[in-house]
C-alpha cells in the first residue's frame, strides 16, 4: 500500500465530504395485503427487495464511508465545506485543474469522495479519474518535516497517468464485506488502494473505463 509522502507536494485545500446517514436496510420491514394473490404479491415482493437490495448496497457504502472518518459531526461539517470550497474555485473541474493540470483534450470523467489507504491510516480526499490520468488529493494538509527539520504543512497528492497503469482491481475485507477496496497497480507494481467510496462500482466502471480506452 502506499506510505510514502512526496518530497513536493502543493496544493488547495479540499475539506471532508462524507455522508452522515447509518440508517440500516435492516430496519425496512416488507408487508403484503392478505387479500392479494400469491401471483402478485411474488411480483411485488421481488420487485420490493430488488429495490432494498440497491438501497442496502447504497446504505452500505454510506456506512463504510462514515466508519472511516474520525468523528461524525466533523465528516457533516467537512461535506459542507468541501461543497463551499468547490463553488469558490469554481466546481469540481477548476480543483481538478488547479491541483493537476489538464491537457487540451483532456475531460474529466468522475471524482469520487474517499479514502487513500496509507501506512498512517486512510486519508480523506477526492480521487479524479480523466481521459489522461488518475490523480488524488487529500481533503486537509499534512504534517512534513522538511530535510532541515523545519516542520511544514503540505497536501498529499498522488498523479499516475493512465499509460503507467498495469491494471484496477476490487477487492473487500473478508470479515467485513462492507469494506470494498479500488486497488491501482503501476507498470513497476507499485500499488494504490482507494476505500470507503459512496458508490464503489460507479468509481470502478469509470476507472476501468478509463484505463481500457488508452490500452
Amino acid at each position: 500500500m502506499m506510505d510514502q509522502v512526496p518530497k513536493q507536494v502543493t496544493g488547495i485545500s479540499i475539506a471532508s465530504a462524507s455522508w452522515s446517514s447509518q440508517r440500516s436496510v435492516n430496519n425496512f420491514l416488507l408487508q403484503y395485503p392478505s387479500n392479494e394473490s400469491s401471483k402478485l404479491r411474488q411480483r411485488k415482493a421481488h420487485s420490493v427487495i430488488a429495490k432494498v437490495n440497491k438501497l442496502g448496497d447504497r446504505m452500505e457504502g454510506i456506512r463504510e464511508h462514515v466508519r472511516l472518518a474520525p468523528k461524525l459531526t466533523k465528516t457533516v461539517k467537512g461535506k459542507l465545506s468541501l461543497g463551499a470550497r468547490i463553488l469558490q474555485v469554481g466546481g469540481v473541474e477548476k480543483v481538478f485543474n488547479n491541483n493537476f493540470g489538464t491537457k487540451d483534450d483532456e475531460k474529466l470523467l468522475k471524482a469520487s469522495q474517499c479514502y487513500l489507504s496509507t501506512t498512517v491510516g486512510p486519508i480523506a480526499g477526492l480521487l479524479f479519474v480523466s481521459t489522461h490520468k488518475v490523480a488524488f488529493c487529500s481533503e486537509r494538509s499534512i504534517k512534513f518535516t522538511s530535510p532541515t527539520g523545519k516542520l511544514l504543512r503540505v497536501y498529499y497528492k498522488v498523479l499516475i497517468p493512465l499509460s503507467k497503469i498495469k491494471r484496477a482491481n476490487q477487492s473487500q475485507d473478508v470479515k467485513r464485506p462492507s469494506q470494498k477496496y479500488i486497488q491501482v497497480v503501476t507498470e513497476d507494481n507499485f500499488e494504490f488502494w482507494f476505500m470507503g467510496f459512496l458508490n464503489h462500482q460507479e468509481a470502478l466502471k469509470y476507472l476501468e473505463q478509463a484505463i481500457f480506452e488508452t490500452q
